[in-house]
């Protein structure tokens, strides 16, 4: 019974002291003993270590492997021809975390190897570069041993920045995300949120490829937020942001001085526009166009100044539409334009006044004539009616005397001439010369006209109708201008 317990006493003790070695360093106290390569003299050159190398490199991949490093074996061969080696010292307690030794003819790695010996021993430091990490190496100068000393990230942590232009855009316009300042990083998403943090949009990019042009369909302020993934992959914390605003359009509101705009040809006409509105700026411009009932563009204003209006005088009677659009400092214009259809009739009812110099046949005397009366266009712009009557006052004296004379004429336009035809009247011009009814005939051509007023220049031609007068005796011929309102 003594002895069982002296046993399991003894058990307990050789696995707390292997369990203790296992997590303990091993203390390396001299060098030489078990070398990895073959060396000839106590202190190898680089360049005879490094000519070793390339003659062991098979032993060397095995040992590579063995140390859970067999990544780093081809990196090592293809770097070790350039590397620099470095003299320097192990010092004393310092550790590295693998060393290739050979015993008995094989190859060995020892882990976490601490140096004890009573003095810092004197070493060859280098280098080799991996997948952004940097392996250091030390090799005791004694003897041909490799041992990785430490591994350093040549990277840092990826940096962000981000651009984002314009700051301040229209809807749909063309935005470009820049990610070209974000450095370490193998790939970046960019998110895109609304005002209400509601993610619209995404993008990834890459170094390679660090930009990336987009549009946003709805007014509001936006943030862009990128998501970073540093040189492995991973998604890193740091992050940055940027902001653009894209604008709301305006609000077009459209006023006319006339509806329903009869009698208004020849009338100037104003359509406001200084109704609009812009949610967050202000109108800087409003396009006024004119369409005939056709669909024709017949006019077209363009007012950049308070107050936007538009003054326009239509001549011709008929259906015309006036559409409106509106911009913002931006140039945002209105969604939706505004438009106004219209009829526009023509004042038909007019008084006229005519006068000028007349010719009777008798013996050719001149006269002056000066009539009064009204004007009817029956169809405006072709075909009037005209009902006037005044005197003739004589230029001489006896025989000749003042005489009334009146006109009812139909007048027919072609273009800006026309010609007239009806019946008139005048009474005696001498008292042995008989007045009556004459057929009358005019040519002329219009001078001016507005729709309003108008003046035209006529050639009158007078013959009489029966009542014992001949052509010879009694035709009259006048020159005249026309003046109506």
């Amino acid at each position: 019974m003594k002895s069982r317990k002296i046993i399991i006493l003894t058990a307990l003790f050789l696995a707390v002291c292997f369990v203790g070695s296992a997590f303990a360093a091993t203390k390396l106290k001299t060098i030489g003993r078990y070398t990895f390569v073959r060396v000839r003299g106590s202190v190898p050159t680089p360049e005879v270590m490094k000519t070793l190398f390339e003659r062991y490199s098979g032993d060397i991949k095995i040992g590579f492997d063995m140390a859970g490093s067999g990544d780093l074996f081809l990196p090592f061969m293809d770097q070790l021809k350039a590397a620099k080696f470095e003299p320097g010292q192990w010092a004393i307690g310092d550790r590295v975390i693998w060393m290739l030794f050979r015993s008995n003819e094989r190859i060995k790695v020892a882990r976490d190897v601490e140096w004890a010996g009573a003095a810092p021993l004197d070493v060859f430091f280098f280098k080799v570069v991996k997948d952004f990490k940097e392996y250091e190496f030390l090799m005791p100068r004694p003897c041909g041993n490799i041992a990785l000393y430490k591994v350093r990230d040549l990277v840092p942590g990826p940096i962000c920045d981000i651009t984002v232009s314009p700051s301040k855009c229209n809807v749909n316009d063309p935005i470009t995300v820049d990610l070209s300042g974000t450095q370490y990083v193998k790939s970046m998403e960019i998110e895109i949120f609304d005002a209400t943090g509601a993610k619209v949009a995404s993008k990834t990019l890459t170094p390679d490829s660090p930009k990336w042009q987009t549009t946003l369909s709805k007014p509001g302020e936006y943030t862009f937020k990128p998501r970073l993934f540093d040189v492995q992959g991973m998604l890193s914390a740091i992050t940055c942001q940027a902001k653009t605003y894209v604008n709301y359009p305006p609000v077009c509101k459209l006023w006319s001085s006339c509806l329903p705009c009869e009698d208004y040809v020849g009338r100037p006409i104003v359509f406001d526009a200084n109704g609009s509105t812009d949610p967050d700026g202000d109108i800087a411009k409003a396009t006024f166009e004119v369409t005939d009932a056709t669909g024709r563009v017949i006019d077209t204003y363009v007012d950049t100044e308070k107050p936007f209006t538009f003054e326009k005088t239509f001549y011709q009677a008929g259906k015309y539409a006036v559409t409106l659009v509106v911009a913002d400092s931006l140039g945002a214009v209105s969604v939706e334009p505004c438009r106004l259809e219209f009829e526009l009739t023509q004042r038909r009812f007019f008084l006229l006044f005519e006068f000028g110099p007349l010719l009777a046949k008798g013996t050719y005397t001149t006269y002056l004539f000066a009539r009064g009366g009204f004007l009817y266009k029956i169809t405006p712009g072709t075909l009037d009616f005209i009902l006037a009557a005044g005197v003739a006052p004589r230029l001489y004296g006896d025989p000749w005397k003042t005489f009334f004379l009146a006109n009812a004429l139909l007048n027919l336009h072609v273009g800006p001439t026309f010609v007239a035809g009806g019946l008139g009247y005048h009474s005696e011009d001498q008292a042995v010369r008989k007045g009556g009814f004459d057929a009358v005939g005019q040519v002329g051509v219009d001078l001016f006209g507005t729709g309003r007023q108008g003046g035209a220049l006529f050639f009158e031609f007078r013959a009489p109708l029966g009542g014992g007068r001949s052509f010879d005796e009694y035709h009259k011929f006048a020159l005249g201008f026309r003046y109506f309102f």
